[in-house]
């Protein structure tokens, strides 16, 4: 496809060569990108002995570290009574206490909170009169907390039983002083829908590859997962808390901690169950956040790495990934306008060899991308949850087909925003999606 764009708009020249060197890279951005987390998946696995998946330990109550489980809250009337008591029924540790930051909810949360702190004594809240996003009541949140862990825990996530103990045992080695948070391994709980199914799918890559490649090559990773991380005070204090003007506060400060030299680390063997968007309008919103945060991080470290390589070069394969990612962002989207464009050209003027000759490249790269996704997400559910999500790779084509169409087109949709929020024009403030209740799954 791209071939059509050197023909007719560059000659051979200097410039003609260089510009045809950076398309090839950049068209094989993507299939690069598959067998490089994939590889990284598979170093995970084989090669790095310093992970602690499956080793934890039981830890005595009198020597439990106290653990805040903070759940910020808007609107969050349908959920928020099962996860608060599944927190308090179902977790096999004995030194924490659930705290509610209710974020200017202005429909029932306060009064079921109210009613369960009569039956849970460890269950604490604080009203935030006017909503100014998760980040922001987290902030307040964490100043308020008892514990010297924090415990982010979104009001339709649940962790499975033995999370907080497993999290625990990232944290009381020598060699563990320097870990700033702890996130787990995400499972898709509402998978009734099409879309729920997929999303699986999708976790699956995400946290069963990209994130073991991560930890692989760098012992650290990019992002946190803000509905179920385990955060140690001291290094939210640090760097300042949460940045509250950010889309994705969770990635910002898994950025913030590296810059100060501490180390997220991915727990693959902690599950926690999370709702994901059931419909297509919820999923491009959720999409679009993730992509503003993404490039709202990259914008605000960008002056970092380009003055001070030496310094941040352990976290330099991190930026160049991300820079990678946004510029064939815009790539993606500005040839495929191209593409339509100079079929309808050459349809018009009768010239159907081309057209031939352009969609048979097409084909070729689009084949090769399939089959290089192939491989990153059956690796991926091959080692997440011992393989037992292999049944959802029926529905791994929709996922490659549609989620790298919709990827790329939210980072360029949201670049502006990104760049408006750099600039000071940014709002934590947060809408709570529909919910649907956890017995109704």
């Amino acid at each position: 496809m791209h071939n059509i764009f050197i023909d007719h708009l560059f000659e051979s020249t200097t410039l003609g060569t260089i510009l045809n060197i950076c398309l090839l890279i950049l068209c094989l951005y993507p299939i690069t990108g598959s067998f490089l987390w994939f590889f990284g998946a598979m170093s995970y696995r084989f090669i790095k002995t310093d992970k602690e998946d499956n080793t934890w330990k039981a830890i005595p109550p009198n020597k439990q570290p106290m653990i805040t489980i903070m759940i910020p809250a808007h609107n969050e009337e349908v959920m928020i009574e099962e996860t608060i008591t599944y927190l308090f029924e179902n977790l096999n540790y004995s030194n924490y206490e659930v705290l509610v930051m209710n974020d200017g909810s202005t429909d029932t949360t306060a009064e079921i909170i109210q009613r369960l702190q009569e039956k849970y004594p460890r269950l604490r809240t604080i009203n935030i009169i006017k909503n100014k996003g998760k980040a922001h009541a987290f902030n307040i949140g964490m100043h308020f907390a008892k514990g010297e862990y924090i415990l982010s825990n979104d009001a339709d996530t649940i962790p499975e039983p033995d999370a907080l103990m497993k999290y625990m045992n990232f944290f009381i080695h020598a060699q563990d002083m320097n870990t700033s948070a702890v996130t787990a391994n995400m499972d898709v709980q509402n998978r009734s829908s099409l879309l729920g199914k997929s999303q699986t799918v999708e976790f699956s890559s995400i946290v069963g590859v990209i994130k073991r490649s991560q930890s692989s090559i760098n012992d650290s990773m990019y992002a946190y997962s803000g509905a179920n991380t385990l955060y140690k005070k001291d290094f939210l204090i640090d760097v300042g808390g949460f940045r509250q003007n950010r889309a994705t506060e969770d990635i910002s400060i898994a950025w913030d901690h590296q810059t100060i030299g501490a180390v997220p680390r991915f727990a693959p063997n902690i599950v926690f169950h999370m709702n994901v968007p059931e419909t297509i309008r919820d999923l491009y919103k959720q999409r679009k956040r993730w992509a503003q945060g993404g490039t709202e991080v990259w914008l605000t470290n960008l002056k970092k790495f380009i003055f001070h390589p030496i310094k941040r070069r352990y976290q330099m394969s991190m930026f160049l990934d991300s820079t990678l990612s946004i510029i064939w962002s815009f790539f993606f989207v500005i040839t495929s306008f191209a593409f339509i464009f100079l079929m309808i050209w050459f349809a018009i003027h009768g010239n159907y060899e081309r057209i031939f000759h352009a969609f048979a490249i097409s084909f070729i790269f689009v084949s090769f991308e399939i089959l290089a996704g192939l491989l990153q997400l059956i690796t991926a559910l091959l080692l997440d949850h011992h393989a037992a999500k292999m049944k959802y790779v029926l529905f791994a084509p929709l996922y490659i087909l549609f989620y790298w169409m919709v990827n790329p087109i939210t980072v360029v949709m949201t670049f502006i925003p990104a760049m408006k929020t750099i600039l000071g024009f940014g709002s934590g403030t947060w809408v709570s999606p529909k919910r649907k209740s956890l017995q109704n799954k």
